[in-house]
């Protein structure tokens, strides 16, 4: 303990006096020298820049073809109905081509 003692006097008489310094200044959105009409501007144009980039892009991908798939074999035992729906005699979320 005393060595521990001696240790911190000794250091302390080397750097000098203790001088209390000041605590680092903080800047928050509201200090004088942030300047909100360059911020502002800036994420306008970023905003612009990304609904530029991202209309090309879905438009781009919209587009172009997608493949189309053969329709399935018509298994007799996949639409097994023993009685109807109450909303009908289609599946509620089924699309039949009635033409």
């Amino acid at each position: 303990m005393a060595s521990t003692l001696a240790r911190s006097t000794l250091r302390t008489a080397l750097r000098g006096s203790p001088r209390a310094t000041p605590p680092p200044k903080r800047n928050f959105a509201s200090s004088p020298h942030h300047d909100d009409a360059y911020e502002t501007a800036k994420w306008e144009k970023i905003t612009y820049l990304g609904m530029a980039t991202c209309s090309g892009l879905a438009f781009y991908i919209l587009s172009k073809g997608h493949p189309h798939h053969e329709e399935p074999p018509p298994y007799p035992y996949l639409h097994i109905r023993n009685k109807e729906f109450p909303w009908g005699p289609n599946g509620l979320f089924e699309v039949k081509d009635h033409h």
